[in-house]
């Protein structure tokens, strides 16, 4: 067994042992590793991806989709809307959708093309300056905007929590956010408080490092 598939079912039976009664989708961030590496996670059985960079997935998925058609890809990084043509041909999920302009970037590209990724909305819980995501008083007219006025096929929300912070409270606000809006898709938790995300009610979980091991 690889490095990669022992990393990948460790992470998966703490998955399964924080969650004995529901599922949660276990998304591999593949951010900075090679397409080699992706394709020994496949080969374990790996199907969901975690992308932060347009052009990085663009030069290591369109192959390794030829041979894996479930394979399922994520944006969890920013998105500028001059990346959103590529963007919407790639990814199956974009989980960064943050502003207004970038709502109707993504829903005017989905018109021309007729493909229609699922989004998220990015929270920025912690209502740090430095940190893409809306403010959770915003989040209201942001799921308005993205469901009344652009059409978009919001799925759910997702949140990086502050380093610095105990993660639990921002976990659970995200969750009741989405609750009340009646989102089923809950993206929050990565390597190092995974658990705890899902204690609080994640549906997808982030995780890179614990996988893939770190980039020298």
């Amino acid at each position: 067994m690889s490095a990669i598939a022992a990393g990948l079912s460790a992470i998966l039976a703490r998955i399964r042992a924080a969650s004995p009664e529901r599922s949660v989708t276990l998304v591999a961030v593949s951010k900075t590793h090679s397409a080699e590496a992706v394709a020994q996670a496949l080969a374990a059985g790996q199907r969901v991806f975690g992308e932060n960079r347009v052009q990085e997935a663009k030069a290591k998925f369109p192959d390794l989709r030829g041979g894996y058609p479930d394979l399922e890809l994520h944006l969890i990084g920013p998105l500028q809307t001059n990346k959103v043509r590529d963007a919407i041909a790639l990814f199956d999920v974009i989980e960064t959708v943050d502003r207004p302009k970038l709502a109707r970037a993504l829903a005017d590209e989905m018109e021309r093309t007729g493909r229609r990724p699922r989004i998220l909305i990015q929270v920025n819980t912690g209502r740090e300056a430095q940190k893409a995501g809306v403010d959770p008083d915003q989040l209201d007219a942001m799921v308005a905007i993205c469901r009344n006025e652009y059409k978009l096929p919001l799925a759910g929300l997702m949140c990086i929590p502050p380093a610095e912070d105990d993660p639990a409270p921002h976990f659970r606000l995200l969750a009741d956010m989405a609750r009340r809006h009646g989102l089923d898709v809950i993206s929050m938790g990565m390597s190092g408080d995974f658990e705890t995300a899902i204690t609080e009610g994640a549906t997808h979980v982030r995780v890179g490092s614990a996988i893939f091991g770190h980039r020298v």
